[in-house]
């Protein structure tokens, strides 16, 4: 069954131990006012996608870290980041299931611009048919604690289909162009995370450590 908006926030109440210590601002997010309708479906027929990047023929499969599926992207940097992006959902808001997480694809039909990063394998959809382009409100408090806090520690290189005119809550994508010196940053550090004792990155933070949630309200002000 597709979850709404209206579905999922008629079941906050049950995890009332975990909301309850949540900013009135947080849930504010989840009850926003109805989205704009989606426009009609549409080719998309330039050689590169929304976010500048190329077009791709095809692209490589990876692994997603403790899932056992698998995700196509664009190699190097983007890969590196939108992994880290499926890493921290599974571990953190609910384990991914088989199909959940839609990568790369040679379907120019796009309902909104920005589904054509898929094209170049820069973007990610997790659970589009839960969260489709147009609905908003379908994650709850906690759930946006921890997507607030990935767009933080990725310092504005990954955006949010959610913070959309024209929502679709399941997508991340790559925001910088090919090459940008904080997508390289960022993908160092990540890979660092990796190549590390196991005790930073994906399955080892908490989005709701004081300090963390402080600095995740900042970024959202200054990129609101």
């Amino acid at each position: 069954m597709i979850r709404t908006a209206l579905s999922r926030r008629s079941f906050v109440g049950a995890s009332a131990g975990v909301v309850g210590a949540l900013s009135l601002t947080t849930v504010g997010e989840a009850a926003a006012a109805p989205a704009p309708a989606p426009a009609a479906g549409r080719t998309w027929t330039r050689d590169r996608s929304a976010n500048g990047w190329e077009v791709l023929t095809t692209a490589t499969s990876f692994r997603i870290e403790g899932s056992g599926y698998r995700v196509q992207l664009a190699e190097g940097d983007a890969a590196t980041v939108l992994l880290h992006v499926a890493r921290r959902f599974h571990y953190e808001i609910d384990q991914l299931r088989s199909g959940d997480v839609h990568g790369w694809s040679d379907d120019r039909k796009v309902t909104a611009d920005y589904e054509s990063n898929h094209l170049s394998g820069t973007a990610v959809a997790i659970r589009p048919l839960a969260y489709p382009v147009g609905s908003r409100g379908n994650l709850y408090p906690n759930e946006l604690v921890v997507v607030r806090d990935i767009l933080t520690e990725l310092d504005g290189v990954v955006v949010w289909g959610g913070d959309f005119a024209t929502p679709k809550e399941s997508h991340f994508e790559i925001a910088v162009p090919p090459g940008h010196p904080r997508l390289k940053g960022v993908a160092r550090k990540i890979r660092g995370w990796e190549a590390g004792p196991g005790n930073e990155g994906a399955g080892a933070v908490d989005a709701f450590d004081a300090e963390r949630r402080s600095a995740a309200r900042a970024f959202q002000r200054r990129n609101g």
